[in-house]
């Protein structure tokens, strides 16, 4: 069967850094300039989708430590949902995908993410299941390609029946590097431009017959 890897943030929901950081400065007291500075800027949300800080407790608490800022898993999750939005016609694109193969979530996040995600998506969750993988899981981000020649090997799957979504032009090329079939999801005045993506899903689908 078929196999459809989609990303999270731009693709299946709109991400706005800008709606995030007021709420979690409002939740720690800090500034939203400071957070940004030391954590983002810093470099640990890229540590932590890399594997570092592997249960939400620890990515909390190492958050903390670099910011003193002290939140809640709740704060964090309250946060992030307001800066993400559904994409009505990319959630009808995986559930297309999910009728005639097999579809995953592959994202680049941490895995206060990961435990977070039924939470923040739970019509996303509705749809994949369990098969939800996380770049913190695979202790490697998109586009480097052994994010996904080891999601692949997550499936037991060849790269030539798999298909996969991004809206990073850098993650469709990682993916497309390693022999997958792929759909770039461009935006244009921050607006995904869905137009084509059922077609190359079906497309995709009907290439043996």
């Amino acid at each position: 069967m078929d196999l459809y890897f989609f990303d999270f943030d731009k693709t299946l929901y709109a991400y706005d850094s800008r709606k995030r950081l007021p709420a979690l400065s409002i939740a720690s007291g800090l500034s939203q300039y400071h957070l940004a500075k030391t954590w983002w800027e810093g470099g640990f949300e890229i540590r932590a989708e890399s594997g570092e800080w592997p249960t939400a407790a620890e990515y909390l608490a190492e958050y903390g430590r670099v910011t003193g800022a002290v939140i809640t898993l709740e704060q964090w999750q309250q946060a992030r949902a307001l800066a993400s939005t559904r994409i009505p016609g990319s959630i009808d694109a995986l559930r297309h995908a999910a009728s005639i193969g097999t579809v995953c979530l592959l994202s680049n996040n941490p895995s206060v993410f990961a435990e977070s995600l039924p939470v923040l998506a739970p019509d996303v969750v509705a749809i994949v299941g369990e098969n939800r993988l996380v770049s913190c899981e695979l202790g490697v981000r998109k586009p480097d390609p052994q994010a996904f020649e080891l999601a692949l090997g997550r499936f037991d799957a060849r790269p030539e029946d798999t298909f996969f979504i991004d809206d990073s032009a850098a993650n469709v090329a990682g993916a497309a590097s390693v022999g997958i079939h792929t759909h770039h999801l461009v935006y244009r005045d921050r607006v995904p431009q869905l137009d084509g993506l059922h077609e190359a899903i079906e497309r995709f689908a009907a290439r043996k017959k």
